[in-house]
Order: C-alpha cells, then sequence, then structure tokens
C-alpha cells in the first residue's frame, strides 16, 4: 500500500471533483505515494483512472480535499517547477505534426533556463531510439513514438510519472519493451511510477494496485491482496481465474 502521508512526495487526501455540478465524480479519494512506488490503477471505463491522474498532474483542480507535492500545496507550484517534479503522459498520444524525433524530445527541456541533466542525445539511447533521431516522428510506429515520448519525460527529469494507458493499442513486444524500460527507469533513479491499466495481468506486475468503481476505491494494496475473484466481479462485472495470473515472470517492481 502507498506509505503514510509524512513520508509521501505526492499526498493526495480527501479529493472530490465534479464535472457535472450536480453530480460529483471523484469521491472523497486519498492515497500517498513515496520515493520509488509503482501503482496500478485499475478499473472499467469511467471509473474515474484518467480523472485521477489529471488531479494528481495539476491540470485538474479538486473541488474539495487537499493534494500536496513535496509538501507544498500542489496548485501552489508554477507550471514550470511543477514540470521539473511531476511529468503526465495522457492516454491519447498521437502526434501528427512532422516533427524530428530528437525536436520531440527535446521539449522536455522546456521548464529550464540551462540545460537538464540528461541530454536529449542520453535519452534516445535510453528507450533505444538513437538511430531514429532525425527521422519524423509521424513515421514512427506506435511502441517506438510511446518510448519517444518517454524519452521527452527523461529529458524533463521528474520524479513522478503518471502515465494514462501508456500501453493501450501496443503489440505485446512494445508492452514488454515498454515496462522493462520503466523498470531500468525506477531502479536506476528511484523513479515513482503511477500507470492506469486496463490490463489485469500486467497490474500484478506492480508493487501497488488500487481498483477504482465509480470515482472510489474499492481496493488498495498489494496486487495479490486486490486481485481477487470477488474484486475482479465487482468492479468489472465478470468472473476471472486470477490464480493463472502468478506464475510468470515480474518485470516492473521486484520487491
Amino acid at each position: 500500500m502507498p506509505v503514510a502521508s509524512q513520508s509521501a512526495i505526492l499526498d493526495i487526501r480527501d479529493i472530490a471533483f465534479s464535472y457535472d455540478r450536480s453530480r460529483e465524480f471523484i469521491k472523497g479519494l486519498s492515497l500517498a505515494l513515496a520515493q520509488g512506488d509503482c501503482v496500478a490503477l485499475l478499473g472499467a471505463n469511467a471509473s474515474g483512472k484518467s480523472t485521477l491522474l489529471k488531479l494528481a498532474s495539476g491540470i485538474l483542480k479538486p473541488s474539495s480535499g487537499t493534494i500536496t507535492l513535496w509538501n507544498r500545496p500542489l496548485a501552489s507550484y508554477i507550471l514550470r517547477d511543477r514540470a521539473k517534479l511531476i511529468s503526465y503522459l495522457p492516454q491519447i498520444t498521437d502526434v501528427h505534426v512532422p516533427f524530428k524525433v530528437k525536436d520531440v524530445v527535446s521539449m522536455g527541456a522546456y521548464p529550464y533556463d540551462i540545460p537538464p541533466s540528461m541530454t536529449v542525445e542520453e535519452a534516445l539511447h535510453t528507450v533505444g531510439l538513437h538511430e531514429k533521431a532525425d527521422a519524423l516522428i509521424t513515421e514512427l510506429s506506435g511502441g517506438e513514438k510511446r518510448r519517444a515520448l518517454i524519452a521527452m519525460t527523461l529529458v524533463q527529469g521528474a520524479g513522478i510519472l503518471l502515465l494514462d494507458e501508456p500501453l493501450a493499442n501496443l503489440d505485446i513486444k512494445y508492452q514488454i519493451d515498454l515496462i522493462r524500460l520503466l523498470a531500468r527507469l525506477r531502479e536506476a533513479k528511484r523513479i515513482s511510477i503511477i500507470m492506469a491499466l486496463h490490463d489485469i495481468g500486467i497490474a500484478r506486475d506492480f508493487g501497488t494496485v488500487i481498483l477504482l468503481k465509480d470515482g472510489k476505491i474499492l481496493a488498495m494494496g498489494n496486487p495479490t491482496a486486490v486481485i481477487t475473484p470477488s474484486t475482479i466481479r465487482e468492479a468489472f462485472d465478470v468472473d476471472i481465474d486470477v490464480s493463472r495470473l502468478w506464475a510468470h515472470e515480474r518485470f516492473l517492481c521486484r520487491g
């Protein structure tokens, strides 16, 4: 489970949010993220995963409750300073403008007046795209585009990554490549990750799973405690055999 608030770098307490004034969508939701934590968000469509990530990133503001980042109210940061600490990758990442890959990755440096600690070249090497630096991003495959945007977040240098369905519509190979890349980043840089997912099998790779339903936390804890037949039935209205999920190698969080 995410750590107690006093040691959290991102602390969300009892927040509420509504798209429609007549009905709250996010209701009394709390979680805390420590350095190096990796958290999976699971839930059916419209359960609140994307909204929670937008609230955590500062794109949306809660109607009540508090969100603090490194012991300061999230809303008190100017955009440039917040971008140095927290990075949000939305679910829709199609790039239609014919920029070179290296130019897209360099956009991660926008919060800085001086060059950030990781160069564009280093970030491209990290994600395995250094040979395509001069290619147009519109020419990349779906998996390569995702990796290019991850490289942009590396240049950005934020210690918290908020990823909304980064594996969506990717072939299995690219899903595994991206998970392994995130594992390397977490181990090398103590990056904290919150990732929204649809794939229950991949969620068992994470240290903590949060299962959402109707804007509330249905269950939160380690994967074996959260991913059970009863909770999956309640969240997704489906019966599955979850025992098969635990037999395979874990890529992201091994302890």
